[in-house]
């Protein structure tokens, strides 16, 4: 199984669902270290982005992702469909991100040529 389509949708155009796997999800939590708590202080000083928060929150969302997709391709799928990220706070300074979403196996369905 070489790729892995991702959709936040229940459908995938020009693709159908052959099988449902089962609901597979993936979190990891982050926590900013003394480096990012000093840069984030600095940036909310001057307003804008804090940047320090955003690359991790990146990380995170980025670490859930593959947590989810190794879940689903040990159940043998070859898509995640209906993909949701949430996002927690734990206690003060630690941020859950969690992805959840179903397995399934799909196909490219068979379309006629356009006219």
């Amino acid at each position: 199984m070489d790729q892995m389509i991702v959709s936040t949708t229940p459908i995938i155009p020009g693709y159908k669902v052959v099988r449902v796997l089962g609901v597979v999800s993936g979190m990891t939590a982050r926590t900013r270290g003394i480096g990012g708590k000093f840069v984030a202080g600095i940036q909310s000083i001057v307003g804008g982005e804090v940047s320090a928060f955003t690359e991790e929150i990146v990380k995170a969302r980025d670490e859930a992702l593959r947590r989810v997709m190794d879940q689903a391709r040990a159940l043998g799928a070859n898509a995640i469909i209906g993909l949701d990220f949430e996002t927690s706070e734990i206690f003060e300074t630690v941020v859950l991100i969690s992805a959840t979403g179903t397995a399934a196996v799909i196909e490219q369905e068979n379309l006629p040529p356009p006219p």
